[in-house]
């Protein structure tokens, strides 16, 4: 019975404060790891990244294969590369010493990283 209500007692009190907004810095890429004011660590089990916040780039390096009908007879033929060699960075994604803005989900078992915190 004793259990039931401390149960419900701490049921209550998370229900009063479901989220808390806190600043992390990111201290490892992979596997990522982000501090909470030097005495948390998080790993990625707690996290929850968005898309927005990981890295992407695309390759547009390619070249093309025709054929030369003119002159002496057909051959065939590959265009010059015309594009960069290197992928293109699109999102640079979460680099390490990164400030964070995140939200602790109520009962503390995830963090949900919402976006870097920037200062000018």
């Amino acid at each position: 019975m004793l259990d039931i209500i401390k149960k419900a007692a701490l049921d209550a009190v998370n229900t009063g404060n479901p989220v808390a907004v806190q600043i992390g810095t990111v201290e490892a890429i992979s596997p990522l790891e982000i501090s909470l004011d030097q005495r948390l660590t998080l790993s990625e089990a707690f996290l929850i990244v968005p898309e927005s916040l990981t890295r992407y780039e695309i390759d547009l390096h390619h070249t093309h294969e025709y054929t030369d009908d003119t002159g002496t007879g057909s051959s065939t033929k590959i265009t010059e590369p015309s594009l960069p060699v290197k992928p293109i960075v699109i999102r640079k994604g979460l680099t390490v010493g990164d400030a964070v803005i995140m939200l602790r989900v109520q009962g503390g078992q995830k963090y949900l990283v919402l976006d870097k915190a920037v200062s000018e």
